[in-house]
């Protein structure tokens, strides 16, 4: 696992101050692996439920909140498995935030597949870690392990020790 942390100091006094890009990046996400199977607790503005494919949609500064894990966006779909009983996924657009202490993130879009607790964002993603920023295409956050991969274009600003 690449701690971006701890090796941020080690790369920026080899490669200065100057932006690195790259085609893809492991980065750890978050300190505190997360539990897929704590509660999902969702509020909003409005909510619409839509009885016929089992969808739910929220409007409106939406909050979704699971163990330490926080995401806001705009609008939040939530997708039901066929039976119903049981969330599948959360799809999230428009000024998307993702939390899991320290690290945030944010993008146009991301997805949350509940049972694997993986965060797929896509559009202008940045996420941020501490004084180091890294920015792409598309991140993938497994929150159960502690890691993501950013891909598609990745530009990461490594700052030195006091800086």
């Amino acid at each position: 696992m690449f701690d971006l942390r701890i090796a941020s100091v080690c790369i920026a006094l080899t490669l200065g101050a100057f932006p690195a890009s790259a085609q893809e990046a492991q980065v750890a996400f978050g300190s505190v692996k997360a539990d897929p199977t704590l509660p999902v607790e969702v509020t909003s503005e409005t909510l619409n439920v839509n009885q016929e494919d089992g969808s739910a949609e929220f409007v409106g500064n939406v909050i979704v909140v699971q163990g330490e894990m926080r995401l806001s966006a705009e609008r939040v779909l939530v997708v039901y498995n066929a039976d119903r009983s049981a969330i599948q996924r959360l799809e999230a657009t428009e000024d998307v935030v993702l939390v899991s202490p320290p690290d945030a993130a944010e993008g146009d879009r991301a997805e949350y597949t509940i049972d694997t607790g993986v965060i797929r964002m896509n559009g202008n993603v940045l996420l941020t870690q501490g004084p180091s920023i890294i920015s792409g295409d598309q991140m993938i956050a497994n929150l159960t392990t502690g890691t993501a991969t950013m891909s598609g274009r990745v530009k990461t600003i490594l700052q030195q020790g006091g800086n």
